[in-house]
């Protein structure tokens, strides 16, 4: 079933879980992505960057769209971390059911002209939008935006933003970074700042930055109000470390499907991972 993205957050916001929104970047981790949530009856997000963008192509996403509409689980194809108005109306025309617009590195009031304008759009043809207030940290991320310092969402800007710019859900920062921590490097999520946001906005709100958190961590942001997690990282170390092991067994290996399947496997557990902590099993059955 394909759904936009304010179809598939409504029902999370209301009944108070997360859906991952898994950033793939090839037809098999599509594939992987798309059979563990399936087996799990979980609604998913399928989130695609820029950068990924550049490298599936757009061509990909009819494809895309062709398999969410054949699955017994809901989906929503998105596009990640969008930066310019084309990028949206690219978006839009290619067959995405959702988009972000991510001004949150402009100064406030350049931030809420680009994110109406999009909204415009986007409404116009019946697609979601989420916007981004704040900035979310950078590790080791080199394909997704990120600041060197966290400039946390401040409460009354996040109403205001909102109420301005019409959008449907809301990246906010509350101090999750982009990429995979550093050993040095510990995180620690201002609970107190989402609990606040949420009990302002009422909308769904979206944590960037969800990989290598802690558990624990993640799991008191969605009981607080987060909708949906962006995990990126997580699933692609996971595919790619076990695609390094089955390279490195056997020089003469050179099919894909001699070499994906393991990769693939190894994906969807991390997945699967996610989808339980979220607590976004089993809950297809509520659309």
């Amino acid at each position: 079933m394909l759904y936009t993205g304010k179809s598939i957050l409504a029902i999370a916001n209301e009944h108070n879980f997360a859906i991952p929104a898994f950033n793939i970047s090839d037809w098999a981790m599509f594939n992987g992505v798309m059979d563990i949530s399936e087996e799990k009856e979980a609604p998913v997000i399928i989130a695609i960057h820029p950068d990924e963008v550049s490298h599936i192509r757009t061509d990909l996403v009819a494809a895309m769209r062709s398999r969410a509409h054949r699955s017994s689980v809901p989906v929503a194809i998105h596009w990640d971390h969008g930066g310019t108005y084309e990028q949206m109306i690219v978006a839009i025309q290619a067959g995405f059911t959702s988009v972000m617009i991510d001004a949150s590195l402009l100064p406030f009031d350049e931030n809420v002209a680009l994110t109406r304008k999009v909204v415009e759009a986007a409404h116009a043809v019946g697609i979601q939008v989420e916007g981004e207030l704040g900035t979310i940290g950078a590790n080791d991320s080199y394909g997704e935006s990120g600041a060197a310092e966290i400039i946390y969402t401040n409460t009354d800007d996040a109403v205001r933003f909102v109420q301005e710019t019409g959008v449907d859900s809301l990246a906010i920062a509350i101090g999750t970074s982009h990429g995979l921590y550093p050993a040095e490097k510990n995180p620690e999520l201002r609970h107190d700042l989402l609990k606040e946001i949420k009990a302002a906005v009422g909308i769904p709100l979206v944590l960037h930055g969800g990989s290598a958190n802690p558990d624990s961590e993640l799991a008191r942001a969605v009981s607080l109000g987060i909708n949906k997690i962006n995990i990126s990282s997580d699933i692609k170390v996971s595919y790619h470390n076990a695609m390094r092991r089955i390279l490195g067994t056997d020089e003469r290996l050179r099919e894909p499907n001699a070499i994906q399947p393991e990769a693939i496997a190894a994906l969807k557990v991390t997945a699967a991972e996610k989808i339980d902590l979220f607590g976004a099993d089993g809950k297809a059955k509520l659309y």
